[in-house]
């Protein structure tokens, strides 16, 4: 593992972080400062941080947050706006989100100390689940496409810094319409990544605006009762689960 990979990994700083106390001369490797991020690192390695050891977690936590909206999904904000680390306890400060959430939806965000369990439920294909409400009715195009998939080829509903002019959406996995009206209509919709403001940008493309938009779940981790602006632990059952979906990834992967 590159050093700082290990030391995000085991530490409370991200990987950027890692880098400048590796460049300040700040990490030491077996009692050598090494100023190289790109070390690897072995199992028996002694990494310290300003001479302080840095020790190897051998288990992970994680819990879910469910965001109010007005909230960001990221470390700092250069604008000085709220982030999530605003409102969770500093013990969290640490733990790093799977997936995100933009600054006007709310809804279910798991965060772990576990840099891999990170990676591998962000980049998995577990379905996440919505309740998305927009102004208009849904016309029988948008339950089209829902079923097809669509080609967008605007940026219409995406986020005024983005670089993605163009953006192919596989059909939704599934959904249900609760209501539909000239006025506004109410779905409940789920998604295999969700990534790139995919909602707002599909329904923009029809002409609907996303006026509400909540995230209720994330494979097998749902909000239930908890309320905005609240976090929970992981229960046994999801965290069973979670070592289940571990287990067939790595095995998965063997077989390749």
């Amino acid at each position: 593992m590159r050093l700082n990979k290990f030391i995000a990994h085991h530490t409370k700083y991200s990987r950027r972080e890692a880098d400048k106390l590796i460049f300040d001369n700040k990490v030491k490797v077996n009692g050598a400062i090494c100023a190289n991020p790109a070390t690897d690192i072995q199992p028996k390695d002694k990494v310290s941080i300003n001479n302080t050891p840095v020790k190897q977690k051998k288990n992970f936590t994680c819990i879910v947050y469910n965001k109010p909206k007005g909230e960001l999904v990221t470390k700092k904000d250069d604008k000085g706006r709220k982030t999530i680390y605003h409102s969770l306890p500093t013990r969290f400060r640490g733990f790093r989100y799977v997936g995100r959430l933009d600054y006007a939806s709310e809804g279910l965000l798991i965060l772990s100390d576990g840099v891999d369990i990170v990676h591998i439920l962000s980049d998995s294909d577990l379905p996440r689940v919505y309740k998305v409400k927009i102004k208009g009715d849904i016309t029988p195009n948008i339950i089209d496409a829902m079923k097809r998939g669509i080609a967008l080829t605007t940026k219409k509903g995406a986020h005024p810094n983005t670089d993605i002019d163009t953006l192919s959406l596989q059909p939704f996995v599934n959904f249900e319409i609760i209501k539909n009206t000239p006025t506004y209509s109410i779905l409940k919709i789920s998604l295999i990544e969700g990534k790139n403001r995919e909602i707002r940008r599909f329904f923009a493309n029809f002409d609907r605006e996303v006026v509400d938009l909540k995230r209720l779940s994330y494979g097998w981790v749902s909000l239930n009762n908890l309320k905005v602006g609240k976090w929970r632990y992981f229960t046994q059952d999801e965290y069973k689960m979670l070592h289940d979906y571990l287990k067939m990834i790595k095995k998965s992967k063997e077989k390749k």
